[in-house]
């Protein structure tokens, strides 16, 4: 059995740990309903624009921006991946990274070419292990989500695509469900999903919509479409922020309790190696005394 100093140096190095985790816990939970506000107010954007978006790809059907048309077969697909910049938030990046790195195996397999934007140091990190064809990156991406960070990156994507360089672009982040859970996704980010597109195009069954294009539909679609797809790859590095915040506070209260029982179980080992030092102590004291 360990001495009673070794135990006691124990419990003060896991107290002083658990105090760590206990503090990250509030500053994560802090940090959460800030993101959450911010996720939530970003919304009402992105679902205005996509109505937009629809109505107005719907009206003008002589022209169809890049981002609309089908490619028949893909043979360079594009990956924006959204990643926190920093750990301790559990599994919430390994799960993302994962089936990640499953859809890139699945395209290498049928000679698909793989190109990569990372929006997150762990997503840069990982794709720089894997050897993957990084186009682009933004990291050190803070608490609240910056389109001048993220317009960047995102551009060469945007522009790959429309020059014909990559064939169909997928957008991966965890979607915040709840404070206990966030899924991991991957969706077609371009071309714009068709049923997504008719699915709010259906919405304006019975209006007659009639626009005025100043200076033309094809300016007014070519700035629209590209907001709405910079506005989707917005609210996703919203989305994985809340969502990393949340996951972040679960696992640092996780930690702190198995502290808290780490810390129990020490205390007791302590306090039976104390007292078969005392028992010890007083069998040689009898001892002593019977022998004179």
């Amino acid at each position: 059995m360990a001495g009673s100093k070794e135990i006691r140096t124990k419990i003060k190095s896991v107290e002083n740990t658990r105090k760590i985790t206990k503090a990250m816990e509030m500053v994560a939970a802090s940090k959460m309903r800030k993101a959450q506000d911010r996720m939530r107010a970003a919304r009402p954007y992105a679902e205005k624009i996509r109505n937009i978006a629809a109505h107005l790809a719907r009206a003008n059907s002589e022209y169809k921006h890049p981002f609309l048309v089908a490619r028949g077969e893909v043979r360079n697909a594009g990956f924006i991946v959204v990643t926190s910049d920093k750990g301790l938030c559990g599994g919430l990046n390994t799960n993302l990274l994962r089936q990640v790195l499953l859809r890139m195996r699945d395209l290498e397999s049928k000679k698909v070419g793989l190109e990569a934007t990372a929006l997150g140091n762990k997503g840069f990190g990982f794709l720089q292990r894997l050897g993957a064809k990084i186009v682009s990156h933004a990291v050190g991406l803070g608490d609240t989500p910056r389109m001048e960070k993220l317009i960047g990156p995102v551009k060469v994507m945007l522009d790959k695509f429309a020059a014909g360089e990559l064939d169909a672009v997928y957008l991966c982040y965890n979607d915040f469900i709840n404070t206990m859970k966030q899924d991991a996704k991957i969706e077609q980010l371009l071309p714009l999903p068709a049923e997504r597109m008719e699915a709010d195009a259906e919405q304006a069954n019975g209006y007659s919509w009639d626009y005025l294009y100043e200076p033309d539909a094809q300016t007014v679609l070519d700035e629209l479409l590209t907001r709405y797809v910079e506005a989707l790859v917005f609210q996703a590095v919203a989305e994985n922020m809340a969502s990393e915040q949340s996951a972040r506070m679960v696992a640092m209260k996780a930690a702190s309790d198995n502290a808290k029982k780490v810390i129990d179980e020490l205390k007791l080992v302590y306090n039976k190696a104390r007292q078969a030092a005392i028992t010890k102590e007083l069998s040689e004291i009898v001892s002593g005394a019977a022998a004179v």
